[in-house]
């Protein structure tokens, strides 16, 4: 993972706000350009209100600059969640936002379902499960609401668009982790 100056969290939740705002026609704060945020990067961004989830977007590989990637997925999660309608300029003083910087998503080798199970690190790794033509991904910090293994994948199936209980030769799952942020 790549290490972050001191004030990363202030300056990406900056960012973050400071896009949404715009995207509101609210005012916003000129932030100071600063090296790091040019190279590339993948981010999540977690919109939560009240402690409910309410927007979450993001990028899964690098493919431009992490100042571009936090603004645009701010943004998609504040405005494109298709799970929510979109956030409106009354709620924008209610939201916390928490961003995630992930690292590279590295396949994983798994002789079994059990086998793939018993790879996984609750708590640290975020998972991404390929199946049947489908992606699905869980954050890290998805750990803290289903921390056995066989309920976080069941989950993560069913996000797939697949029966919790399903398994093939063909499940594909890759992990990462994160470095994250919040207000």
């Amino acid at each position: 993972m790549n290490t972050f100056p001191d004030d990363a969290g202030l300056v990406l939740v900056g960012l973050a706000r400071s896009a949404i705002a715009s995207d509101l026609g609210l005012e916003t704060t000129l932030q100071p350009e600063q090296e790091w945020l040019t190279h590339t990067g993948a981010s999540f961004v977690t919109l939560r209100i009240d402690g409910h989830l309410r927007g979450c977007i993001g990028s899964l590989m690098a493919y431009q600059s992490l100042e571009d990637d936090v603004r645009s997925n701010a943004v998609a999660a504040a405005f494109e969640d298709p799970r929510f309608p979109p956030l409106s300029v009354e709620e924008f003083d209610q939201i916390h936002i928490d961003i995630s910087i992930l690292s590279a998503p590295e396949p994983m080798t798994f002789t079994s379902k059990q086998d793939a199970l018993d790879q996984l690190r609750p708590g640290i790794d975020g998972v991404i499960i390929l199946v049947a033509g489908h992606r699905a991904t869980f954050l890290p910090q998805v750990w803290e609401e289903l921390p056995e293994p066989e309920e976080f994948m069941a989950h993560l199936m069913r996000k797939a668009g697949q029966p919790m209980d399903h398994w093939d030769d063909h499940v594909r799952i890759e992990r990462y982790q994160v470095t994250a942020f919040e207000e």
